[in-house]
Parts: C-alpha cells; sequence; structure tokens
C-alpha cells in the first residue's frame, strides 16, 4: 500500500510538470525585456538588490507590474519612467547624476582624497621632526 502511494505521488507531480506549459518565443522574449527592466530597478525592502536578484514579496509585485505593463505595449524606459513617478528616484539601481545626489557620486571619492592628503601631511609631519632630531644628534 505505501508503495502505491508512493507511485502515485510520482505520478502527480510528473503530470503537474507536464501541465506545465513551455514559454512561447514571444513570452520568452517578454521574459527577458522584464529581466532587463527588474536589472534596474532596487528592491525597496533589500535596498542592495535589483528586483531581478531579490525575493522579497514588493519584488515580486514590481516584476509583475513591469511584465504587465510590458505585455499592455509599454516600452522599458516607460516601465522605468512610471517605477521613478511612484517611488522616487530611490528605485533605481544607479541614481541619476542630478544637484540632489551629486554627494553620492563624488562623496566617496572626496573622502578618499581628504584621507590621502591627511596621511601625505602626517607622514611630512614626521618626517620633518625626525630630520630636526637627525641634525641635533649630529650637533
Amino acid at each position: 500500500m505505501p508503495e502505491l502511494r508512493r507511485l502515485l505521488a510520482c505520478l502527480a507531480a510528473a503530470l503537474s510538470l507536464l501541465a506545465q506549459a513551455a514559454p512561447s518565443t514571444a513570452d520568452a522574449a517578454l521574459e527577458l525585456r522584464v529581466q532587463h527592466v527588474a536589472e534596474q530597478l532596487r528592491c525597496l525592502v533589500c535596498q542592495n538588490q535589483t528586483i531581478a536578484d531579490s525575493h522579497a514579496q514588493l519584488a515580486m509585485d514590481l516584476k509583475k507590474e513591469a511584465r504587465n505593463q510590458l505585455a499592455q505595449g509599454r516600452s522599458e524606459q516607460d516601465v522605468v519612467e512610471f517605477m521613478v513617478q511612484r517611488y522616487g528616484d530611490f528605485v533605481l539601481y544607479r541614481p541619476p547624476f542630478k544637484a540632489v545626489t551629486w554627494l553620492l557620486w563624488v562623496g566617496p571619492f572626496a573622502l578618499l582624497a581628504a584621507g590621502l592628503l591627511a596621511l601625505l601631511y602626517q607622514l611630512r609631519q614626521r618626517g620633518l621632526a625626525e630630520g630636526e632630531l637627525a641634525t641635533e644628534e649630529f650637533e
């Protein structure tokens, strides 16, 4: 009896796999476009992932919305602009360079330059101090 149940379970699993239709060429092209849009949008829950990589429910909902809009004939750019209008620039995985986001783009380089200047200043000060000590020893 347990063998019959196991056989029926395997048969049901096989039938469910067969029942799923293979995606058509149009669906494959649509999924490729959805993937391209999803790679441009940030998951608002995870924040460090695109909605293409995230498994959060909101990311799945955003992908579903993108798929629906693309299926209705909207362009990829239209879908991205719709998401930006709805959620702001933060939804973009690569935010645009604007007056309000310049610090995001320039800040890391400015901090690196300031750190290097501070390091050079400290090294120069140590070098001068060691040079003064060396001249005192010779006198």
